[in-house]
């Protein structure tokens, strides 16, 4: 910014002050002044030239070859509006503020950049819905039998808002649990109490900086939706963004499942992680070598049909998803676990024929099996209540469906029919449930950061 002392003069100082300050500004021109400080026009080492010329003296007053119709921008006027001035008719353009003081002066050679605002990361994850194979990509059984799983994205998310401190002061808050952690540095955060799975992942990470951190989701806890997942991969995305060298996307649903499953030992399948890190219609293989990530292509008619034929459930009863993996664990070599487990496999790869071809009542049915084929792999899947939710949205027109996750509770997802969609959700909600439309996302997480503009120009008088 320019010394303003150097480009204003009050109209009633002397020409021969105004030849002093055009040697030393370089810019020729003024602006000068009135008695309140307010800028009432320009003069030019032309203007004063011009009326010596014409018999004044260096000892007269400024205003006396003032030009009071001179070309001004406002001080919240966008930098193209003053690139056009100077390109067209000026070499200087002041900036007024709303008093009509002086702020700024812009030329052709001195054009001051905006300063730097202060930058955030943001990350948006979305939930999955599994069609089936769920149990399958738990490390205990696909490393002896392979593992496989189909599912989909949906809008619903997790969010995060990630800021940079300049000391190193740690301050976490989650919307969803009402709940604030402050920590004077990383080794002070601890790693149990309160939002244990955020400290989990910021604990894998190691940032070498201090923040604050946002958090919140589009869907309840224990929803049966992946949420673990689609929180901890939301805020890895967010420090990802302040990296030069980024984790790709293997990287973050490997990250997400290390904080979660091993540093945490929640027990838990592998899917929900890849699922929401790389988004859309997936078809994953697991083995003990590899993960095998195969997006679906489908037909935008096909996921607009299946779109109308999915119904959303929400039971009411939250899971804890590491109770029933554990006994899931603890049943899995039993001769009625193990035939389920290798239908569960056989079924995905059904759905997945019968995705691609838009069959999509066939996919209802096999929903309706792979759910009863889920069912035999631990008795804490599903419960009485449950059963009764399932058997009364069939007696009403849904031609299969399943719970999402683990089990246990969260939610239903049903398929119906056409003409029988609203009969039933009109059944659902007479047992106080609610439901709601599924509407496909296919982009996985997404990152990005943002700024907060710079203030605009203020006035002294103002401050």
């Amino acid at each position: 910014m320019v010394d303003r002392t150097l480009v204003t003069i009050a109209e009633t100082e002397t020409i021969e002050e105004a030849f002093r300050r055009l040697n030393l500004n370089m810019l020729g021109i003024l602006f000068a002044q009135d008695s309140s400080g307010r800028v009432v026009g320009a003069v030019t080492d032309g203007d004063i030239r011009r009326k010596l010329l014409g018999g004044i003296s260096i000892r007269d007053q400024v205003a006396s070859c003032v030009n009071r119709d001179f070309v001004w921008a406002k001080a919240d006027a966008p930098r193209e509006q003053i690139l056009k001035l100077l390109d067209q008719r000026v070499h200087v353009v002041p900036i007024l503020d709303t008093e009509r003081r002086l702020v700024d002066v812009f030329s052709r050679d001195l054009f001051n950049l905006s300063e730097e605002s202060e930058v955030f990361a943001r990350a948006r994850s979305p939930v999955r819905i599994s069609f089936s194979g769920g149990g399958t990509d738990l490390t205990h059984y696909f490393v002896d039998n392979g593992g496989a799983v189909i599912n989909a994205t949906i809008a619903m998310y997790a969010h995060a808002t990630l800021r940079r401190r300049s000391d190193s002061r740690i301050k976490i808050y989650s919307h969803d649990f009402r709940c604030t952690v402050e920590a004077e540095n990383l080794a002070a955060l601890g790693s149990g109490g309160e939002l244990a799975l955020i400290k989990s992942v910021i604990r894998l990470i190691k940032p070498t900086y201090g923040f604050d951190l946002d958090v919140s989701a589009d869907f309840p806890v224990g929803s049966g939706l992946g949420g673990s997942a689609v929180v901890s991969s939301s805020i890895i995305g967010c420090f990802n963004e302040f990296r030069s060298d980024q984790w790709d996307r293997h990287e973050i649903a490997e990250m997400a499942f290390q904080a979660e499953r091993l540093m945490l030992n929640i027990p838990g399948g592998w899917q929900d992680q890849y699922a929401t890190v790389f988004g859309g219609f997936n078809h994953m293989e697991f083995s003990s070598e590899q993960n095998t990530i195969v997006p679906l292509r489908l037909d935008p008619n096909i996921i607009a049909e299946l779109e109308e034929s999915l119904l959303l459930c929400y039971t009411g009863f939250n899971h804890d998803s590491g109770e029933v993996h554990r006994d899931q664990k603890a049943q899995h070599q039993s001769s009625d676990a193990v035939a389920a487990a290798a239908r569960q496999k056989e079924m995905t790869r059904e759905i997945r024929h019968h995705l691609l071809r838009g069959q999509l009542l066939d996919c209802g049915r096999l929903i309706d099996e792979a759910w009863h084929a889920k069912r035999r792999l631990s008795s804490k899947i599903s419960s009485t209540e449950l059963d009764a939710i399932y058997d009364h949205a069939k007696a009403n027109g849904a031609v299969g469906g399943k719970l999402l996750g683990a089990g246990g509770g969260g939610y239903f997802i049903f398929f119906v029919r056409p003409f029988e969609r609203y009969p039933l959700i009109t059944a659902l909600e007479g047992k106080g449930l609610r439901c709601s439309r599924i509407t496909f996302e296919e982009n996985g997480l997404r990152t990005w950061k943002s700024r907060i503009p710079a203030a605009p120009y203020r006035s002294a008088a103002s401050n």
